[in-house]
């Protein structure tokens, strides 16, 4: 809910350094980089990523990710010390009408938003802190269910900056459609 609401992980902001967010959530993450312009730091279910201009520039701070959906498979050991010593013990779903219910005794509300996930997925977004929250919503015809798997409800990602622009190339790209 504080993700949501805040629009930042303990504090971290998308927008901040990687040592800012090392200095929140701690030093155990693994460093990846497909390049020498993009890199992100896994801290299990939380993920950050910067780009830069070249190596001679310093790291910008792009966007973060929580991996909701990892919860399934591993519990709460995939979540890094930092979030857990917040927050305690973290189970294996997080209902989204859990979380909206949650949310909005706090005032904090979500816009439904076409996605070019749906129908597999929705998205929902809060304004103020521009977080999305991605939902699982449908099975693949391919797909085949797994234990572990997401359960049709389960929050399967939150992820911010998402802004007011990429909310409207959305709408008027995917329709206005109740993404429920």
């Amino acid at each position: 809910m504080d993700v949501v609401a805040s629009g930042t992980v303990l504090g971290a902001k998308p927008t901040d350094s990687p040592d800012r967010v090392r200095a929140i959530l701690g030093s155990d993450f693994a460093e990846n980089s497909l390049d020498d312009h993009s890199m992100w730091r896994d801290y299990g279910m939380a993920e950050f990523f910067w780009i830069r201009e070249s190596p001679e520039h310093p790291w910008e701070g792009h966007h973060f990710t929580l991996q909701v959906h990892r919860l399934s498979h591993w519990g709460g050991s995939i979540v890094t010390s930092s979030i857990r010593d917040r927050y305690g013990r973290f189970g294996r779903r997080l209902r989204f009408d859990k979380l909206e219910r949650l949310l909005g005794k706090r005032g904090v509300r979500l816009e439904d938003v076409p996605d070019v996930n749906t129908p597999a997925f929705t998205q929902h977004w809060q304004p103020a802190s521009q977080v999305s929250v991605m939902v699982f919503r449908a099975y693949e015809e391919w797909q085949q269910r797994r234990r572990g798997d997401d359960r049709i409800g389960d929050v399967y990602a939150i992820y911010s900056s998402v802004s007011a622009e990429e909310v409207a190339r959305n709408r008027e790209r995917h329709g206005r459609r109740n993404a429920r």
